[in-house]
């Protein structure tokens, strides 16, 4: 059996998650997701490295593992992926088990399109990708409600989207044009 590999990609607060959750759904009990937030760094590289306070950037993620991840799934065979976790803000390795009967997985991610550093090999390893674009003031409204969800003040939540995913939304605009198919949501 070969997998289809469906990739939904977007700025961060684009709805990824919410989107890959209702196809699932849709999709039924073969298909499964695969989230690229588990290949973040663990918090202690990302400090030892200087970028905790630009995590969600590029060079924050294990393009490697992600790409190696992707590839066996091209296989057949059950694979294990890192989740993550947003509570404690840590990849959580193996928590995700894509089983051997699993025909379509929804890979989710912010730079699924991306052009370097690596990234490059992600593409060509999707069969469709979806580019979600919401409004970006609806965008920027969940991003900052979910870091007030998950322990931040308004203050620090409104910084932290200021300082980094703001640019990092920035380098997604610009791969939209790679994608198979754009989808203005709200």
């Amino acid at each position: 059996m070969t997998r289809t590999l469906l990739g939904i990609t977007g700025a961060p607060g684009a709805g990824k998650s919410t989107y890959a959750d209702a196809e699932r759904s849709r999709l039924g009990p073969t298909a499964a997701i695969l989230p690229m937030d588990g290949f973040h760094l663990p918090q202690a590289e990302l400090v030892r490295l200087g970028r905790r306070d630009r995590m969600g950037a590029p060079d924050t993620f294990d393009v490697d593992g992600f790409v190696a991840t992707l590839e066996a799934l091209r296989r057949p065979g059950v694979v294990r992926a890192p989740g993550f976790d947003r509570a404690i803000e840590e990849p959580v390795p193996g928590a995700v088990v894509i089983g051997a009967d699993i025909q379509v997985v929804l890979v989710e991610g912010n730079y699924l399109l991306h052009d370097r550093d690596g990234w490059e090999r992600v593409r060509p390893l999707l069969d469709r990708v979806v580019f979600l674009a919401p409004d970006d003031a609806v965008r920027r409204e969940r991003l900052i409600a979910r870091h007030i969800a998950f322990g931040k003040s308004r203050a620090e939540a409104e910084t932290w989207v200021a300082r980094s995913d703001d640019p990092n939304a920035e380098l997604v605009a610009v791969t939209a044009a790679r994608a198979d198919e754009v989808l203005r949501v709200s």
